[in-house]
């Protein structure tokens, strides 16, 4: 809203009040300012990224943003340059699905910096690549302009957390091949997002393809429906929900507080009704560490039924406990420890998600 470029005359009142401070100032009796109200938190900023089948209309964002207000997540902000497009409920609409575009062809021609200066994401969530499968790009050139990006976010924000998906399946009349060519680029996807990811900053792949039909979730073999619009809200919810749960960037505390320790999650691989996950544990205090706990909260009813590296401890909630196994408790300032477990799911589970956190032992406690 614009300001009203009409000069305003200040009230009288203030003369007034200026000549009663004046008369008050050799008695001490000016009244304190009153205290300003503490800044609001800054709300954290998702940036959904792609193609047509995130922001043409892209309506399976509006389904998350609903899922996550209605489960209490309220601090967010979708951001992106491209306007809000009707889904028919309300939502935050902004986002970074162009349609059309190829992901080499962001990686080439370098089209996302802009994007990130202009909108200063926390999060990427990323469903890109459907149109270079389309058009025949080798899953090893996909990847590499998968890199490109990630090193562009992480140029952006160091702590970038990265949601990429494993593509729904397409099957368009005009080309036969797409369909393999999705498999062969998701069966890559995993190893690629471990290599790519630091504890920094994680990259986490969220399954899009496994359950998802072409012919009852699209209305043309490549693009969701209002089926696969829920279905792909309800695949993305627990991985985004659990990085905004983690904070962004994640908090460690008070660097000079002694026990001070920072707990970060990364899913491995999964399967039908299980997956392999890892967390790690780092120092985030100027004091040596003895000994640390990390306590994971898995999404979606799973249960830790294994771990290595570390002694489980499991709540009758699920909540499990996991302390260090003595020979990788003693950490110094900065150094980290990592655990692996195994988690069995209930068959209708989303993506591999959990929340974590951890308490530490200093060497003089």
């Amino acid at each position: 809203m614009r300001s009203n470029p009409r000069t305003h005359r200040p009230p009288r009142l203030i003369p007034l009040l200026a000549l009663l401070a004046l008369l008050l100032l050799p008695l001490g009796l000016i009244p304190a300012p009153p205290a300003s109200a503490a800044p609001a938190a800054e709300p954290v900023r998702v940036m959904p990224l792609g193609d047509s089948i995130t922001g043409s209309p892209g309506c399976w964002r509006a389904v998350l943003w609903n899922r996550l207000v209605s489960s209490g997540r309220t601090g967010i902000d979708f951001v992106g340059t491209l306007p809000p497009q009707a889904c028919g409920q309300a939502h935050d609409g902004d986002n970074e699905g162009h349609g059309g575009e190829l992901a080499t062809q962001a990686a080439d021609r370098n089209l996302l910096p802009g994007r990130l200066a202009a909108t200063d994401p926390d999060i990427v969530v990323m469903h890109y690549g459907t149109n270079d499968v389309w058009s025949g790009i080798a899953p090893d050139r996909i990847l590499a302009a998968y890199t490109k990006l990630v090193g562009q976010m992480r140029a952006s924000n160091p702590d970038m957390r990265i949601l990429v998906a494993q593509l729904i399946p397409m099957n368009p009349g005009s080309c036969a091949a797409c369909a393999q060519r999705v498999v062969d680029l998701n069966a890559r996807i995993p190893a690629w997002a471990r290599a790519t990811g630091t504890d920094r900053s994680p990259v986490t792949v969220v399954d899009q393809w496994t359950g998802f039909s072409t012919a009852g979730d699209t209305y043309d073999g490549v693009h969701p429906n209002a089926s696969g619009d829920a279905k792909i809200a309800a695949r993305w919810f627990p991985a985004l929900a659990a990085a905004l749960d983690a904070g962004v960037p994640q908090d460690p505390g008070d660097p000079g507080t002694p026990g001070a320790c920072a707990a970060r999650f990364r899913a491995v691989s999964s399967w039908q009704g299980g997956y392999q996950g890892e967390v790690t544990v780092t120092n985030t205090s100027v004091s040596a560490l003895a000994g640390w706990t990390a306590t994971v909260a898995p999404a979606d009813g799973a249960r830790l039924t294994q771990v290595w590296n570390g002694t489980l401890r499991t709540a009758a909630d699920g909540t499990a406990a996991v302390s260090d196994a003595g020979w990788n408790g003693a950490l110094a300032p900065g150094a980290s420890a990592t655990f692996g477990f195994v988690a069995t799911t209930p068959a209708t589970t989303g993506a591999p998600a959990a929340t974590v956190t951890c308490t530490a032992r200093t060497t003089t406690s």
